[in-house]
């Protein structure tokens, strides 16, 4: 099988920096998964967006959620954890920009599925996750 697709669900109004290191930084480690870039380019009527995104996910094996600072207000992300959970795409969360275990997680990601960004963890996720869900070739 290849690499599992990634759909990377972050706050594009505070942690877009962090998604985008994030991204690159995966092109260099062994991590065995290929980040698909498929956040919204531009502003969509919600219903639309909505399906688009819905689409996505779906067409990906997990999410991977960067949890920053600020997920109080990033319903985007809450809206797109709740996607991979009715498409039965597994998910977890890595802390970015200064978040930690203190942090505030977005709605549907629970503490114990949320990790620091060290690539050995993040590796580990990706496989503990490809064990969950419905992992057919998408």
């Amino acid at each position: 099988m290849a690499d599992p697709r990634a759909f990377i669900s972050f706050d594009f109004d505070h942690n877009n920096n962090e998604k985008m290191l994030f991204a690159g930084q995966a092109k260099n480690s062994k991590t065995p998964f290929a980040i698909e870039d498929w956040s919204s380019k531009e502003a969509l009527p919600q219903a639309q967006w909505e399906a688009l995104i819905k689409s996505k996910i779906n067409k990906c094996n997990l999410v991977i959620v960067l949890v920053g600072k600020n997920m109080a207000s990033a319903t985007g992300v809450a809206k797109e954890i709740r996607f991979a959970q009715e498409g039965n795409v597994p998910y977890f969360g890595i802390y970015v920009g200064g978040a930690n275990s203190a942090s505030t997680l977005p709605a549907g990601l629970a503490r114990n599925r949320t990790i620091s960004w060290e690539w050995d963890a993040v590796a580990n996720a990706i496989t503990q996750m490809m064990g969950e869900g419905k992992n057919r070739s998408r």
